[in-house]
């Protein structure tokens, strides 16, 4: 009985409160988006918002199943549960059923069950029984090496499965890592990757790679603060970039990626060379190498972007503008941007939306939940519940933050980070601000793997964090 009610004592009610308080919302919200006049009952199973809730109260048993559990058995089986839900991934290739192009889901009984969700908070404690071990380093590069394992293995799978989106969410450990000590010039050279990739799908090669190699010298000289040295190789560089125009408009040649690759590298080998001739040989290898690598993402992009799925790299296009197509792989994003929009400051009102009601969104009730908040409840309602969703992410991260155990505040930054990238990326896709790539909106699209994983996820910190005063190893 003590022990009993020394968990009640310690669970962070407000975090349930958040909890129960979005996923009744999202449920509701379901209603709205499948709403038939002929089919009212918001009990009724055949239809979604009825089978929607019964995943809830299954969701709400698991919560509290969870709850109940020593907290200690997350940490000793960590790896246990993380090695079965690879198996479940592997399996899953085999024996799984197709569906929208992917083959990422059991069928067992009529209920499908998609174990891409459940790896999330798998590979989160296994990520953090890893990195809570005594010793860990995260700089070291066999630390970097067995955290790169841990998330590829499941994200290959999922890969596989054709279901890239899932896989993207684990690119989300990055921000875990960085809490925990990784370099923020590796987080910088992550965003500098994305960067180089839209840039390179928008402009010209040449352009990229003169913007490259300018900005990495620029960034070094800054740093070295020697404003001689900056102004010639301002003049150096711009030098060599008309130089190369003056050869194209001679010779009426086109630059393609090979000739342009070597003359990057000859620009850059010039550069070098001026450092060594300045006795700065310490320097040398760091700005060739930057350059180089950069350099050569520039030109891989082409070849990454054809190894895409048709209608991948359609919403990419279209996403950038480098395309547009309202009706075929822009049609989705343009129908829920239109949905959005028409709700105004305030919303049409509770299963009033036109854009909804007559379905002229695709995925409305799952990937594209969000503009039936949008039509329905307006700018306010949107923006609250942004702010929900938010404060709970914050929630968490301030929990994490009490943790006495690594363990405890490794895996409550891993939900936070999971959390924000479903959010960030779901109503961005929604809103024409990211590309459309089939993730969920936490607790609001349609779907029990997906509420049951989130419920997982969320639970276990919750257990943990009822035992903060103690520190697992």
């Amino acid at each position: 009985m003590n022990r009993q009610s020394e968990l009640l004592k310690n669970i962070d009610w407000l975090s349930i409160f958040l909890y129960t308080l979005l996923v009744f919302m999202g449920w509701l919200n379901i209603y709205a988006a499948v709403y038939d006049e002929s089919h009212s009952n918001i009990l009724d199973i055949d239809l979604k918002y009825g089978k929607q809730l019964l995943w809830i109260g299954a969701a709400f048993v698991l919560g509290i199943f969870i709850l109940l559990t020593d907290s200690k058995f997350f940490t000793a089986f960590s790896f246990v549960i993380y090695g079965l839900t690879v198996g479940l991934l592997a399996a899953v290739l085999v024996f799984g059923v197709e569906s929208h192009g992917a083959r990422s889901w059991f069928e067992i009984g009529g209920i499908r069950i998609q174990p891409a969700e459940f790896g999330k908070f798998a590979t989160c404690l296994a990520i953090a029984n890893v990195m809570s071990r005594h010793g860990f380093k995260i700089m070291r590069f066999s630390s970097l090496a067995l955290i790169g394992l841990l998330l590829a293995i499941p994200a290959g799978l999922i890969v596989l499965q054709n279901d890239t989106g899932s896989a993207l969410v684990y690119s989300s450990f990055i921000l875990v890592m960085y809490r925990e000590g990784l370099h923020g010039s590796l987080l910088l050279l992550c965003f500098i990757a994305i960067a180089i990739f839209i840039f390179t799908l928008i402009y010209p090669p040449i352009v990229v790679l003169s913007l490259i190699i300018a900005g990495t010298l620029i960034a070094f000289l800054y740093y070295r603060q020697n404003k001689q040295e900056f102004y010639r190789i301002i003049i150096f560089l711009v030098s060599c970039f008309l130089f190369l125009l003056f050869l194209k408009w001679l010779f009426e040649f086109n630059i393609g990626n090979e000739r342009l690759l070597l003359y990057a590298y000859l620009s850059t080998g010039l550069i070098g060379i001026y450092f060594i001739y300045k006795r700065k040989m310490k320097h040398i290898l760091l700005v060739l190498l930057a350059s180089w690598v950069c350099i050569g993402a520039t030109v891989g992009v082409d070849y990454a972007f054809e190894k895409l799925q048709p209608h991948q790299k359609d919403r990419i296009n279209n996403l950038l503008g480098i395309e547009t197509d309202l009706t075929g792989a822009g049609y989705n994003v343009n129908q829920s941007k239109i949905a959005i929009g028409s709700g105004g400051l305030l919303g049409k009102g509770f299963l009033q939306g036109t854009q909804t009601k007559f379905n002229f969104v695709p995925e409305q009730s799952t990937d594209f939940i969000f503009c039936t908040v949008g039509e329905e409840w307006g700018f306010v309602g949107s923006a609250i519940l942004i702010g929900l969703l938010m404060a709970f992410i914050l929630r968490i991260i301030y929990l994490a933050e009490r943790q006495r155990s690594d363990f405890s505040r490794i895996y409550g930054y891993g939900v936070a980070s999971i959390l924000f990238f479903h959010v960030a990326i779901n109503i961005g896709m929604t809103i024409g601000m990211a590309p459309v790539i089939g993730i969920p909106l936490p607790f609001f699209s349609y779907g029990g793997s997906s509420l049951w994983a989130f419920t997982i996820l969320i639970f276990i910190f919750l257990r943990l964090d009822a035992n903060r005063l103690q520190v697992f190893s």
